[in-house]
């Protein structure tokens, strides 16, 4: 790096959050705690799914696909960043950036789509019952997730391409736990003005079309549950929506608040803490919030415990 602008650069050093040895391990073993919980939060309920009958339908097929992508984002993530905690050589070479970048991408970029998605069920469930097993067929079931990983797929390649054909000839110290595109963006020499627009337009439709889809979807959910005449009826409508809706709501708002905003409002101190969220604790609260407030789910646990649960592939 002693030639300056010469020099190319072809790895990065993150440094993760921060020097203290001793605040290092306490993070490392909290960093390892919610991972694992992670793991074995989503891969139970993509399990549980699976191997259970009754939860063969469009909502869970959904579900056990949210599951797979918290696992995914969560592992380009958590070894990394445990790995700053406890080893001497913090690098990661420019391959490495890219790549773990360009999946991220993917998983949360699916990962909206996926919630916008499971919305659309939910509208359908409610406000077409009748026509709900026609509609939601496995086959659009497929075709919707299938797009969902599309959608992901083209906005990864695209922004991964532009953010890393940029010049990087600066400092390689990227002040973050992982490879995300502002502090990386920081470190470039080329302009980025045009970058950071194409990232913010990209990010920004993905987050309004999905936040649209969801809204309009449940718009119409909220006027049939009003029309319905029994509360009792109406509370077990609402019951469908909560868990989607209380996953979404946390989803979006940190996902909005990391992204969708313009370059000059960028902190990195604040941003790291938002990233930890963003990144860990929503793939860890996810199955949680699917399980505690899901009925079926508390009961398809139940007969896994029992020995009662009736397989059969989806």
């Amino acid at each position: 790096m002693s030639e300056g602008n010469l020099t190319t650069i072809t790895e990065f050093v993150l440094l993760g959050f921060t020097d203290n040895q001793s605040l290092q391990l306490t993070l490392f073993m909290l960093f390892l705690l919610i991972y694992l919980l992670i793991l074995v939060g989503n891969i139970g309920m993509v399990t549980l799914i699976r191997i259970d009958s009754r939860l063969h339908t469009p909502m869970y097929f959904f579900l056990s696909n949210l599951s797979l992508l918290d696992i995914g984002y969560s592992t380009v993530i958590a070894p990394r960043t445990l790995m700053t905690f406890v080893a001497e050589s913090k690098t990661i070479s420019f391959t490495g950036c890219a790549l773990q970048f360009f999946f991220f991408c993917i998983a949360v970029s699916c990962e909206c789509c996926l919630l916008g998605v499971m919305a659309y069920d939910r509208f359908i469930a409610i406000c077409n019952p009748l026509l709900y097993t026609a509609i939601m067929s496995r086959k659009l079931c497929k075709l919707l997730v299938a797009g969902s990983y599309l959608t992901g797929c083209v906005n990864a390649v695209v922004q991964t391409s532009i953010i890393f054909n940029l010049s990087f000839c600066r400092s390689n110290i990227i002040n973050h736990f992982f490879c995300d595109v502002p502090p990386i963006l920081k470190l470039s020499c080329s302009d980025t003005a045009v970058i950071d627009i194409i990232h913010f337009i990209f990010s920004t439709a993905i987050v309004l079309l999905t936040i649209l889809a969801i809204s309009v979807s449940y718009a119409y959910v909220l006027i049939a549950i009003l029309r319905i005449n029994s509360a009792e009826g109406r509370q077990k409508a609402f019951s469908t929506c909560a868990s989607h809706l209380t996953a979404v709501t946390i989803f979006y708002a940190t996902g909005a608040f990391m992204y969708v905003r313009p370059n000059s409002k960028y902190s990195v101190e604040q941003d790291k803490i938002i990233s930890v969220f963003y990144t860990l604790a929503i793939p860890m609260l996810n199955p949680l919030i699917y399980s505690l407030r899901n009925k079926e789910v508390k009961e398809a646990f139940k007969r896994l415990v029992g020995g009662k649960v009736d397989s059969q592939r989806y």
